[in-house]
Parts: structure tokens; sequence; C-alpha cells
């Protein structure tokens, strides 16, 4: 007997939610921003508190969130890719505004918007609940139990009964199941923003239902963020000085390299305004032997163009995925840089991120014990999918014929509703207080 649940895919960069009910589908919540539906809803928040009483906390999730940022950089703290801290035993908590949040009140602030916008579909929603998991989670020395007992804290407080979760590779192998007409092997490769993970799954059909036997997992803390930094790192920050020098009595002396550290995560450069290092740039103008391009730093700093910034990078990368050159345009008041890209320069930047995921995917194969040969299909999904680059590993590993992709941004959500609603979802999700193997 099928039942209603509700799986729900929080990643790094964006977080998915389907709901399934007991007719076998899923469909997607949608989240209307702008007059445009949505079903990618932000992985970010803000608090604002008014100047009129400082007590008082307006709290913001998703694309609402980087409205509200981008309007009051100042006034309002920022917060995404809150996800990379859930395993992190060195994050405790973090003030915002004179208030200690922990992991799970972040995560518990950002489910309550979430539900508001969701509206007539978050409104009554099913007690089971399947929640995505990383293999790896991202940080150093990542503890898995403590982010799933900090994620129970957080969906207990929803209003769920029964919470299960579930690799978010064998969510995605799951939802691509479905396709299968014969048994086979599988291997999942799940590319998100903080992490990429593998799944090797063994699929039979037995008298119209899917048997799976789980065989292997990997994952590494690398994917498509470490990609945006690349192009921040080889194409903008030298037109922003990294690289050049300033002259300090009869010495000249490198720009220091930390300034740009920041670009790695956009809302971090507004934190720079009021720090030591912004200080001693502003002085660098006068100092720097290719002062015009301090003073694009101090401009995109001060006038809050991170954004903006981050947003031209995104559109570069997909450019790149669809042709071999693109033009990388950004402009925000004073700032202009433009640069022709080639795909086999980003590539090139890349080649470590590139390098950890061939690796982790071997890793993945010599656990199940196998070869490329003894994979029947290889399905890819999450954004990184898209770089040509990445599938192109995968293409040289095991075969173009069995490469699968779509769906890319919702295969996991819609696997884990998926999961959810079956009479016995043990095989595919693990209870709670235990971590998956």
């Amino acid at each position: 007997m099928r039942r209603p649940a509700i799986g729900i895919d929080f990643g790094t960069t964006n977080t998915v939610t389907a709901l399934a009910g007991d007719d076998g589908h899923a469909r997607l919540v949608s989240f209307a921003h702008d007059n445009e539906p949505v079903v990618a809803f932000r992985s970010a928040l803000s608090f604002h508190a008014p100047p009129e009483d400082p007590r008082d906390r307006a709290v913001e999730a998703g694309p609402w969130a980087i409205d509200a940022y981008v309007e009051e950089p100042l006034e309002t703290r920022f917060i995404q890719s809150f996800k990379t801290y859930a395993a992190s035993p060195l994050f405790v908590h973090t003030n915002v505004l004179g208030r200690w949040f922990r992991f799970e009140d972040l995560l518990s602030a950002f489910l309550v918007r979430m539900r508001h916008y969701g509206g007539a579909d978050m409104a009554e929603m099913p007690k089971r609940l399947i929640v995505g998991r990383p293999v790896t989670f991202a940080g150093r020395q990542p503890d898995p139990a403590l982010a799933l007992s900090r994620y129970e804290v957080a969906f207990r407080r929803l209003g769920f009964e029964e919470i299960r979760y579930a690799y978010e590779p064998v969510a995605a192998a799951f939802f691509f199941a479905r396709q299968l007409q014969a048994d086979a092997t599988v291997m999942v490769a799940d590319f998100g923003g903080g992490t990429s993970d593998f799944s090797i799954v063994r699929f039979q059909r037995e008298a119209g239902e899917i048997r799976s036997e789980a065989l292997a997992n990997a994952g590494v803390a690398v994917a498509g963020d470490a990609f945006d930094y690349r192009i921040i790192d080889h194409l903008v920050s030298p037109a922003l000085g990294k690289g050049t020098s300033y002259r300090a009595f009869d010495h000249v002396i490198p720009i220091p390299a930390r300034y740009y550290a920041a670009f790695a995560r956009w809302e971090q450069l507004a934190l720079m305004r009021a720090s030591r290092d912004m200080r001693e740039i502003r002085n660098l103008v006068r100092q720097a032997l290719e002062p015009d391009k301090i003073r694009r730093l101090v401009e995109i700093l001060d006038r809050n163009h991170g954004y903006r910034l981050y947003q031209a990078v995104s559109r570069l990368k997909e450019a790149l995925s669809e042709r071999e050159a693109a033009t990388f345009h950004f402009e925000a008041g004073a700032v202009r840089i433009e640069a022709e890209v080639r795909r086999l320069a980003f590539e090139d930047w890349i080649a470590p991120e590139l390098g950890a995921i061939a690796k982790t995917a071997d890793a993945a194969l010599a656990r199940a014990k196998l070869a490329p040969s003894d994979i029947d299909k290889v399905f890819l999904t999450g954004g990184s999918s898209f770089v040509p680059a990445v599938r192109r590993l995968f293409a040289e590993r095991f075969g173009e014929a069995k490469l699968e992709s779509g769906s890319e941004l919702v295969s996991i959500a819609t696997g884990l509703a998926l999961i959810g609603q079956g009479p016995d979802v043990r095989e595919w999700a693990s209870p709670a207080q235990a971590t998956p193997a």
C-alpha cells in the first residue's frame, strides 16, 4: 500500500521539494517569485533588524533572502550555503543580530519560510519525510551523525513524525530506475553545489516491482561552487589587482592575496567593508602600481556588486557548457570587466577539481569490486553535470552510450518522495538515529 510522503533535497545551493500521494506519482512544489514559478528554492537566509525596533527581526529565505540582502546589505545578515556547516563539530552557533543560532535553528528558520512560500502545497504536509543527505558531508573531518541529529531537530519542529534519510545519489537512482526495462547495474553521479557524490546500485525487476542492492558509495567535497571560484580567481581577481604590486617607501610589494579570498563566497564581500583589510585596500589606491584595478575592487566592495558579479560568472559557465568560447561580461557602476574565454581555458582552471571527481568515481568502483565494463548505465544529475569536461570524464571511462541524464535539478527530490511513498522504505533509507553506511 502506498502512502503520502514528502521528499526534501536540502542542497548547498538550492533546495527542491516534492510531494507524493498514493497514486504512484510525485510532483514538485513550486514557489512564485516575481510572478515566475520556481522549483529550486535558494538555500539562503537573511535577517534584518529594523532601526525603529532593533529587537525585531525580519527573516527571509530563498530568493526573497537575496532580495532583502541586495536592497540593504549593511543592515542585513545574509547566510547561504549553510549546509556546509551541518557536519562540523567546530560550528556550535553564530550570532545573528544579537541572538545565538545553532545550525538546527538556522535550518528551522529556513524551512519555516520555505513552507510559507510553498502556499497550499506545503500547508498540510504528509507526516512521512525522506531527506536527502550527501555521501560525504562538506568540511574538515565531518561528523555525519552530528549532521543527521541536527537535521532531526529542525525537521521535527515542522511536525514530521517519521523521518528517514537517503543518500542523494541513491534517490536519483530510484528516480532513474523507473526508466529501466531490464536488470542493470547503475552508477549515479550527483553534482551539487558543495559535494560530488557517487552510488553504485544493482536493480532487478521482480513481479513488476523494482528491487535494489546498494553496492558502493563515495563522495568528495568538490562541486559547482569550486568551479565558480576558479573563474573568479583566474578571470576577475586579476582585473581587481590580484598579482599586481604597490610601492611602500623604496620597496615594491605584492598586493596581499588574502584580499581576494572572500570572493569564494559572494555574500562575504559585504563583510569586508568594515574590516581592517578594507581600510588597507583603500590606502592601496594611492600606493598601487596599477591603481585603477584597486579602484575597481573598492567599488565592487563599497557598492555591493558581489551578487551581480556571481550572476555573470554563472552565465559564463552556462555558456561554456554550450559553446567552445563565450564572452564574460560584467558591468556595474563604473566597473566593467569583459573577456573572451575559451572552454579549454576553463577546463584547465578546474583541472584539480576534475581530478578529485575522477578519483572519487574510481573509488566507488573499487569499493564495489567492479570494472567500468560491469556498469550498464551511468546517470548524471545535478547542475555541474552540464559541464562538458565533467561528462567527458564518464564518457572516457564507461562509453558515451552508457551515459544518461535529465531532470538534473529535480531528480533527487522526486526520487526521495517516491521512496517515501513505498510500503517499505528500509531498503532505500535509514532511520534518523542511524548513519547510513
